[in-house]
């Protein structure tokens, strides 16, 4: 169950990576909804409470290393308009 675990969290963190690159690089975010982002990065901080709480280490730092890459495109979506 553990690599299962690491698995599906390896997997879902690192769908953000070509994202973040991208709004880094090129600064556009006008594809990406603003409620969106900001609903989601909230439900990541809770997830990531959420496993800190139980003590899963693979939820932790999934979610730790999500919640950075949708702050970084949040943050460049709010500044960017």
């Amino acid at each position: 169950m553990e690599t299962i675990g690491w698995l599906a969290a390896v997997l879902t963190t690192f769908s953000f990576v070509p994202q973040a690159i991208k709004v880094i690089r090129t600064k556009e975010t006008s594809s990406i909804s603003l409620w969106m982002y900001s609903i989601f990065t909230l439900g990541i901080s809770f997830w990531l409470v959420y496993g800190l709480m139980i003590g899963s280490v693979q939820m932790t730092l999934a979610n730790l290393v999500t919640l950075v890459l949708a702050i970084i495109i949040l943050r460049a979506k709010i500044k960017n308009g």
